[in-house]
């Protein structure tokens, strides 16, 4: 194969009491269909409420298994909890093996490597870093030993938080988890990357659309394919709007496009706060 065609969605939130992010996904699965690439990769918050609803869970596999490819997932902090954080208040509901159990009986795997174009793609549940779940010490050590298998290969990261917003040891990044994969998690992984070539880092989680290239990796931020949040509740880093990304990877290199599909709506999410709030039959 000398070409691959990967598309990324990500933090889809879907759940059957969310009619607009259900008709986003629907949108966004025509482009899908049309386009055909060779596999679809969700990076995390696939369901709008996992840890507290299965049926959120069952629902969003179902809409994804309509889809005319493959597909692959990772978890975010809606689907199985989040990080823990070393300021502010916990994260409700925290990380915990039960609900990861959940997703991978779902969805299936929650990490993952395969091989296509020259290339190497792996894909990390970030949310299980810095959890002291036996899990993350299991998966460190299956990334060691894949990545000792991919020397010669350039490689694709996969993961659900962003690593950074600039800079690995930014101080709006050092402390939290809540936005970014946690430190000492971090600079664990970027060790382990460093005498590899990294090529990209696919992210989610933020909703909102971000590109850029520190040293020679590029660093980019999938928009939600679900919904947006407006400037009171959220600082704007990137470009806030629904959409997908799309990208084109060739043995000496690769290509990214940012699109929307045809018909996405930016569904705010004050919306489905409102939505919350009614009572359900």
């Amino acid at each position: 194969m000398t070409e691959f065609r990967l598309t990324q969605i990500s933090d889809t939130h879907l759940g059957r009491r969310f009619p607009g992010l259900i008709a986003n996904f629907h949108r966004v699965a025509e482009h899908i269909d049309a386009a055909r690439p060779d596999l679809v990769v969700n990076t995390g918050d696939v369901s709008f409420d996992g840890p507290t609803s299965r049926d959120d869970v069952e629902f969003s596999k179902g809409l994804h298994d309509a889809l005319s490819v493959p597909c692959r997932y990772l978890p975010g902090n809606h689907d199985i909890g989040d990080n823990p954080t070393a300021v502010g208040p916990a994260p409700s509901p925290p990380v915990d093996e039960a609900h990861r159990r959940q997703f991978c009986a779902v969805f299936g795997h929650d990490h993952w490597r395969f091989d296509a174009a020259g290339w190497c793609f792996i894909g990390l549940n970030s949310l299980v870093m810095n959890s002291g779940l036996a899990f993350e010490a299991e998966q460190f050590d299956w990334l060691a030993s894949e990545l000792a298998r991919a020397r010669h290969k350039p490689i694709a990261l996969f993961v659900h938080k962003p690593l950074f917003l600039n800079l690995p040891d930014d101080p709006e990044t050092v402390d939290t988890s809540i936005r970014y994969v946690p430190q000492p998690a971090r600079q664990r992984l970027i060790e382990m990357f460093s005498h590899l070539d990294l090529r990209l880092i696919a992210s989610g989680h933020v909703h909102q659309r971000r590109d850029f290239t520190f040293r020679h990796t590029r660093h980019v931020w999938a928009p939600s394919a679900g919904f947006t949040i407006n400037d009171k509740r959220q600082v704007r880093i990137g470009t806030k709007e629904t959409g997908l990304v799309e990208y084109r990877f060739q043995p000496d290199g690769f290509e990214v496009r940012h699109v929307r599909a045809a018909g996405q709506v930016d569904v705010d999410i004050e919306e489905l706060l409102a939505q919350m709030d009614q009572p359900h039959p």
